[in-house]
């Protein structure tokens, strides 16, 4: 409150004076992750420790203030210019990332911080308190979005982005009680035999005014309101009762992958819950494989193998998604106990036609069989694609070359005309 009424006093000066004021809106990259590995008391120290890395980084007329939680804000004044304003606050936005990230040791722990910076200027961005934070908190976003660690400026179209998803969050909270999630299944096909031996759980949100929404639209929303916990019990719920309704088809169903997403992985009971929703649902563990993404696998190594260990020991399969996009080594990759490696579909466009996709796919795949993987290609569109794949030895493939996802009873009938020998895309692999 202290820090809004500076704010609004600011603007009323630089009103008379005709100056331009700046509003710095900052964020704490992943700070949660902080708390949860360190605890609380760390945590607050390494807040402590922040605050006086800003205040040592700013000119003496500016103000700063801790706004909630791991936010704070800086108030920069006395511009006269745009030009040379918007040089010398990018001067000491750079300064404050510097800053920030220098290591420092609380209780014998050393702990690395980053920021994510929002900046509005007034009057440009804004004439009041309201708007002004608001659109500094939409630059602020953009820096998230863009990985943290760095600083953007408002623009005008980022308004619109911010307060669309300001929208999506919102009803994203109402999406469960509406029973507006959907589940698609992709079919995996062995590229040996064309046939289905897999299939890849992907959720849908289907909002009545827009139509589906695709996960890369509202995971990311989902993750940073808490509800992808909601949302990963949603999904493997859905995935085991229609793996009992596939049973019913034919006692064999193939394996079902599902996406896991680092908070599922941190939550304190997450393997008691997965082993409650089989035991519920009287599904084996070894029917479905969960997928996690580099990214994931790399966030804090030592737990996630001990959590790994536990779900493998459990029968679960576990596969690396995305491969190629994170930064894992192979020295790692050895610690996980892990059956699948999923190539990027990045890799894969132009496979067929580029040298150097072609060199870096075959390379995967033979690195991957090396270390006993089997691997799997997403994102297959053409035939051209597909018998380079089969030629360099590639176990699965799935994309829309087989047609596009299903529901979970046309899957049901995908099966059975498996069964039947009936498949429709066996031509492509004549």
């Amino acid at each position: 409150m202290q820090f809004q009424h500076l704010l609004q006093q600011t603007i009323a000066r630089a009103r008379r004076t005709q100056q331009y004021v700046a509003i710095v809106y900052l964020d704490v990259d992943r700070f949660k992750d902080i708390n949860d590995t360190f605890g609380h008391a760390a945590g607050d120290t390494s807040l402590e420790i922040l605050s006086r890395r800003i205040l040592a980084e700013l000119p003496e007329s500016a103000h700063a203030g801790r706004l909630a939680g791991d936010e704070f804000a800086v108030l920069l004044t006395g511009f006269e210019r745009i030009d040379s304003g918007l040089a010398e606050i990018g001067d000491i936005a750079a300064r404050l990332l510097a800053s920030a990230g220098k290591p420092f040791q609380v209780n014998g722990e050393e702990i690395f911080l980053t920021l994510s910076m929002g900046v509005a200027l007034y009057p440009r961005d804004g004439d009041n308190v309201i708007d002004l934070l608001r659109n500094a908190d939409a630059a602020l976003y953009q820096a998230k979005k863009a990985g943290g660690n760095t600083f953007e400026f408002y623009s005008t179209d980022m308004n619109t982005a911010a307060v669309e998803r300001l929208m999506l969050k919102s009803k994203l909270r109402r999406a469960f009680e509406r029973d507006e999630l959907r589940l698609h299944y992709q079919p995996k096909y062995r590229l040996t035999t064309g046939k289905i031996e897999g299939v890849e759980a992907l959720v849908r949100w289907d909002l009545p005014e827009r139509g589906l929404v695709f996960p890369s639209d509202f995971v990311p929303l989902a993750e940073e309101t808490n509800l992808i916990l909601q949302l990963g019990d949603w999904v493997l719920n859905r995935v085991c009762a229609g793996y009992r309704t596939w049973q019913r088809l034919t006692p064999s169903p193939c394996r079902v992958s599902v996406n896991l997403s680092l908070r599922q992985l941190q939550q304190r009971r997450f393997l008691d819950r997965v082993k409650e929703t089989f035991r519920l649902h009287g599904v084996s563990p070894t029917s479905l494989e969960l997928e996690i993404t580099e990214t994931t696998l790399m966030e804090d190594p030592e737990r996630t193998i001990r959590i790994l260990d536990a779900l493998y020991a459990m029968g679960l399969h576990l596969a690396i998604d995305d491969f190629g996009t994170g930064y894992s080594s192979l020295s790692a990759l050895q610690q996980f106990p892990l059956n699948t490696l999923k190539i990027d579909q990045s890799f894969v466009r132009d496979v067929a036609s580029d040298q150097d996709d072609a060199a870096i796919v075959d390379a995967i795949i033979q690195m991957a069989h090396s270390l006993q993987l089997e691997v799997v290609v997403e994102g297959v569109e053409s035939e051209a694609q597909l018998e380079f794949l089969r030629k360099h030895g590639c176990d699965y493939a799935q994309g829309h070359l087989f047609g596009d996802p299903v529901t979970a009873e046309q899957f049901g009938q995908l099966l059975v005309a498996e069964i039947d020998g009936t498949g429709k895309y066996r031509a492509l692999f004549a």
